[in-house]
């Protein structure tokens, strides 16, 4: 059965286990890095015990504007740590979460919120908010929208609070991580949004089973820059990130059909292994995936060429 079929919409994409598989890398890891985030140029890091913190508060935070059992919360953004950390809260107070594409506008977003009928919901973007202020008119009942990018507002029956609304307590401030502490640790790589439906359950899935760290760019625009400060182990991709990727390796090499590329080919595919190795290295270095040893999730298909080469070797070593 596949990730679509456990996940349709209007389903909790939380693995039920979640809390527990949270509190045990708390209990057995609680000073290792699990999620990073850069932000404003800097890398900023959230331990285990920290992460136990910041879900146990966001949590009662969210229960005090009235969300618990029958609640449920819609994301709509990048999957970074905000989004993860009131996912996992939302899950502690005894209520749902629903991914909501972010690019979703109009009728589209309006068609989406009348089917999953979430009571409060966090939106990342100051447009986002546009957005669904207008979208939310027909709601029949009142959505509670949180975002760090918005000023208090209200229309009709969905009303804005900023992300400090539910800081009541004072929130745990991530340490500031440096680059090269990163690339000594076993980190996983995601750039997604939540237009991948399945991507925050399999995110969680990957990251609480294997109680390494999560790392997460700036920004989309940022990310094969990002990317190479942390230089990761394992990528979690959407087909269609896995497409961009694709388009990201052609850039870096000559156009097609020119005696550059020519060569290049000849070298990827041909038989002199040290070429071959020596110009795979040099476009993971560019691309940020000098470590890399998986692609996530497994069953998904793999790049296209001329990736398969070098990243085909990659994935049989760590096998």
């Amino acid at each position: 059965m596949s990730v679509h079929e456990l996940n349709p919409v209007g389903v909790d994409v939380l693995p039920d286990n979640a809390l527990e598989r949270m509190k045990h890398w708390a209990a057995g890891r609680p000073l290792q890095v699990a999620l990073c985030h850069k932000r404003r140029g800097r890398w900023k890091a959230w331990r285990w015990v920290d992460v136990l913190h910041e879900v146990a508060r966001l949590g009662v935070a969210l229960q005090r504007q009235g969300f618990g059992p029958g609640s449920r919360l819609a994301l709509s953004g990048a999957l970074e740590p905000t989004a993860i950390l009131l996912a996992l809260a939302a899950q502690a107070a005894g209520g749902q979460v629903v991914p909501v594409c972010r690019r979703a506008e109009g009728g589209e977003l309006r068609s989406l919120l009348l089917r999953l009928q979430p009571s409060h919901a966090f939106v990342e973007s100051r447009e986002g908010v546009s957005r669904w202020l207008e979208a939310a008119q027909e709601l029949p009942r009142e959505l509670l929208v949180f975002s760090a990018r918005s000023a208090p507002r209200r229309q009709g029956h969905c009303r804005v609070l900023p992300l400090a609304a539910l800081e009541e307590k004072e929130p745990v401030v991530p340490l500031i991580q440096s680059w090269r502490t990163l690339r000594q640790e076993e980190t996983l790589w995601c750039e997604e949004g939540s237009e991948w439906r399945e991507g925050l359950g399999l995110l969680l899935r990957h990251w609480l089973d294997s109680g390494n760290g999560f790392a997460f760019p700036e920004s989309s625009e940022s990310a094969a820059r990002d990317r190479r400060d942390v230089a990761p182990t394992a990528l979690l991709l959407s087909e269609g990130r896995r497409q961009a990727l694709a388009a990201e390796i052609e850039q870096r090499l000559a156009p097609a059909g020119s005696w550059s590329r020519r060569l290049s080919d000849w070298a990827l595919h041909g038989p002199e292994r040290g070429l071959r190795r020596w110009l795979a290295a040099r476009v993971r270095e560019l691309l940020g995936l000098r470590c890399l040893e998986r692609l996530l999730p497994g069953e998904a298909l793999p790049l296209a060429r001329p990736a398969p080469a070098w990243l085909g070797e990659r994935r049989e070593q760590a096998a």
